[in-house]
Parts: structure tokens; sequence; C-alpha cells
């Protein structure tokens, strides 16, 4: 059930990132985008934290379908620039009433294919630039970034199943009024 749950909800980002890609990279991939998704973000963050969801999935595998496809849902924000896919994933699942752990957890799986599925995309679109001497750098970029993680992964369970979300939500509104501070 949890892979079917990852599938499900791949597929909104997925569909929505292969059928927009060339739209989004033209249109969206600027500053003052970037900073108010960061600013908004933040918003958006302050107001779940403070609704304070009630959990109806205290583990990862406790997720129906429809939430699963709802977390999907949720990630399709993160096509926009300056939005983090981890967060919208988190605080989706988490408004979705997944617990803390269990949304960062989901989170953090859901990365997987979304991730692989985006390089795969990138690189066939690239082909021509790209030669076979530039596999084993890829290789190893993609191994570092997973093993490390990996490492992260942990240490940011055992900080949200104790602590707010309010700190990243902070530091997004400054750093996003920041840069449209610098931008004007």
């Amino acid at each position: 059930r949890f892979f079917l749950n990852l599938a499900i909800a791949f597929v909104p980002a997925a569909a929505t990132g292969f059928l927009f890609h060339g739209w989004i990279k033209a249109r969206l991939f600027n500053t003052p985008v970037v900073a108010l998704s960061l600013v908004l973000g933040g918003i958006v963050i302050l107001l779940i934290e403070r609704w304070r969801p009630v959990v109806r999935y205290p583990e990862v595998t406790d997720v129906p379908q429809v939430t699963a496809l709802g977390i999907g849902v949720a990630q399709v924000l993160s096509l926009i620039p300056g939005t983090s896919r981890s967060g919208a994933t988190i605080m989706g699942g988490y408004a979705l009433g997944l617990s803390r752990t269990a949304a960062t957890e989901f989170s953090f799986f859901l990365a997987i294919p979304i991730m692989f599925a985006a390089t795969l995309y990138d690189l066939a679109r690239s082909a021509g630039a790209l030669s076979a001497a530039d596999v084993p750098y890829f290789a190893t970029g993609f191994a570092v970034a997973f093993v490390s993680a990996l490492v992260v992964v942990k240490a940011f369970l055992a900080y949200v199943s104790n602590h707010s979300f309010a700190v990243f939500a902070w530091y997004r509104i400054v750093f996003g009024a920041a840069l449209l501070w610098l931008s004007r």
C-alpha cells in the first residue's frame, strides 16, 4: 500500500511538470516569482502551524490513497520556483492529517521518484550536449546526494518530532523579503 501511495502522489507533479516544463522555465524562473514564493510559502507554513491539524495518520503506512493524492497535488506547487518540494509535501501531508514525522517521512520517500524522473527528463532533453564521459559524474552526484539526504533525514525527523515548522516559515519570509528588496 505504501508504494502504491507513493506512485499516486508522484503522478500529479510528474504529469504537470512534463506538460508545462517549458512554460514554467520560460515564465516563472525569475527573482520576483522566487521571492514571492518564499514569502507566501512561509505564510502558509505559519497558518498551518496555527491551525494545528488533527493527526489522523500517525504512521506513514496509515495514509489512505486519497490523502496520498492530496499530497501529490501539494507537490505540484513545488514546480513554482522558490517553493520547496519537501516543504510543500510535508505541509500538505501535515494539513491533511499526517503526523509531523509521517508527513516528513512520506515527503522524503516521495522525493526519490520525482527527482529521479526530473533528472531523467532533463538528461533526455539535453542528450546532445552530454557524452558517455559525463555519466560517472552524474552517477556520483546522484549517489552523494542520496547518502547526504539519508543522513539529513534522520536528524530532521528527530527535530520535527519535537518542534514546530515555524522556524522554516520565518526563514522563508525573511529571505524572500530580502530577495525582493535586493532585486528592486
